[in-house]
C-alpha cells in the first residue's frame, strides 16, 4: 500500500486495474491509449494557463526577449512540475473526483490508469523536473519547483481543499509560483516584481475558481468539498468576487514602474473590461436572476493572457520605463 494510499485508508488492491495498466475483462490497450491516459493525469489545459504566465515573467526579467533555449528548458521543467503536483493531486482527490460530474472521466475514475502507476509517474515527473532546471537552468529555479509540487500536495491537497472554505485563496500560492520559476531562471534571484505578478495570479484566483464554483456547487457539496460557494450565499460569493476582482486589477498596476504606456494602457483597459462582468455577475445575483458564472470564469482566463502577453510584449519592445513617480 504506498503512502499516499495509506494516508486515505485505500489499498492498490481494490483497483479495477492491472499495475500493467490492462482491464480485468478487457482487451489489452494501445500504447497510444496508455499514454493519453497518463498525459490526462498531468491535467495539460491547466499547464497552458501556467506557460501562459511563465514566459512573459522571463521576458519582463530581463526586459528582453530572452535566450529561446532558455525559455524551452524552463518550460519543460515547469510543465514536469506541474503534471507532477496535477498528478499527484489525482492520485489523493480519486474520491473526490468519483462523485463529481466535473471530474468523472479523468483517468483513474474510468480506471484507465491503475492507482500506483499514477503515484509512480507523478513523483517520477518531480523528480525529473529537478533534474532539468537544475542542469539547464539553475538551482534557484529547480528548488522553487520542487517547493511547489510539496506546497501543492501537502498544504493545498491534504490539508486546505476538505477543511476550509479558504482553500484556493491559499492553496492558489502554489500556481502562482511560475512566474517567480521564470524570474529566477532569467536573474537567478527572486526580486520584488516577480512578487508583483505573483499577487496578480493570487488576487485572480478567487474570482477564477469561485465563479467555477457557483456552476459546478453541486458537485463540491456532494463530494465534501466546503468551496466557498458551498458554505455562502451566492450574495457573498459575488460581492467576494468582485473584492478579490478590485484588489486584482489594482494589483497590476505595481508593474507599472518596471514597464512602459503599452503594459499599462491594457492594464487598465482589461481591468476594466474584467471590472464590469464581475460587477454583473454581482448585479444579477443581487437581482435573483438567473447567471452565468461560466462566462466569467472564461473571461478570467482572457484576462490573465491580455494583461501577461501585454507584459511580453512591452518587455520585448523594450520602451523606457515610466519609472517610479519620485
Amino acid at each position: 500500500m504506498s503512502l499516499v494510499n495509506a494516508a486515505h485508508g485505500r489499498s492498490d488492491s481494490t483497483s479495477a486495474v492491472h499495475p500493467t495498466g490492462e482491464r480485468p475483462h478487457g482487451g489489452r490497450r494501445t500504447i497510444r491509449q496508455v499514454v493519453g491516459a497518463y498525459a490526462a493525469l498531468a491535467k495539460p489545459r491547466v499547464i497552458e494557463l501556467l506557460l501562459v504566465t511563465t514566459i512573459p515573467a522571463m521576458f519582463l526579467a530581463g526586459r528582453e526577449i530572452p535566450s529561446p533555449w532558455l525559455v524551452l528548458a524552463t518550460l519543460v521543467g515547469g510543465t514536469m512540475a506541474a503534471g507532477s503536483a496535477n498528478a499527484l493531486n489525482c492520485v489523493i482527490d480519486a474520491d473526490i473526483d468519483k462523485v463529481m460530474n466535473r471530474t468523472k472521466r479523468r483517468p483513474l475514475v474510468k480506471e484507465s490508469v491503475p492507482r500506483r502507476g499514477a503515484l509512480i509517474f507523478g513523483l517520477v515527473l518531480g523528480v525529473l523536473s529537478f533534474v532539468v532546471l537544475y542542469f539547464t537552468v539553475n538551482l534557484l529555479s529547480a528548488i522553487l519547483a520542487i517547493v511547489t509540487i510539496l506546497f501543492y500536495i501537502f498544504v493545498y491537497t491534504l490539508v486546505l481543499k476538505r477543511r476550509t472554505s479558504q482553500n484556493v485563496v491559499w492553496g492558489g500560492a502554489a500556481g502562482c509560483m511560475p512566474v517567480v520559476i521564470g524570474w529566477a531562471a532569467v536573474t537567478g534571484t527572486v526580486e520584488w516584481p516577480a512578487f508583483v505578478m505573483f499577487g496578480v495570479i493570487f488576487f485572480w484566483t478567487p474570482p477564477h475558481t469561485w465563479a467555477l464554483g457557483m456552476k459546478y456547487r453541486d458537485d463540491y457539496e456532494r463530494a465534501g468539498v466546503p468551496m466557498l460557494p458551498v458554505v455562502a450565499t451566492p450574495q457573498h460569493v459575488a460581492r467576494q468576487i468582485v473584492i478579490y476582482s478590485w484588489v486584482m486589477v489594482a494589483w497590476t498596476l505595481l508593474l507599472v514602474p518596471v514597464t512602459s504606456w503599452i503594459y499599462t494602457t491594457f492594464a487598465i483597459l482589461a481591468g476594466g473590461w474584467f471590472l464590469f462582468y464581475a460587477h454583473s455577475l454581482n448585479a444579477a445575483v443581487r437581482r435573483g436572476e438567473e447567471t452565468k458564472p461560466m462566462s466569467l470564469f472564461h473571461r478570467s482566463n482572457t484576462y490573465l493572457m491580455i494583461v501577461f502577453v501585454a507584459l511580453a510584449v512591452d518587455s520585448a519592445i523594450g520602451l523606457p520605463a515610466i519609472g517610479l513617480p519620485f
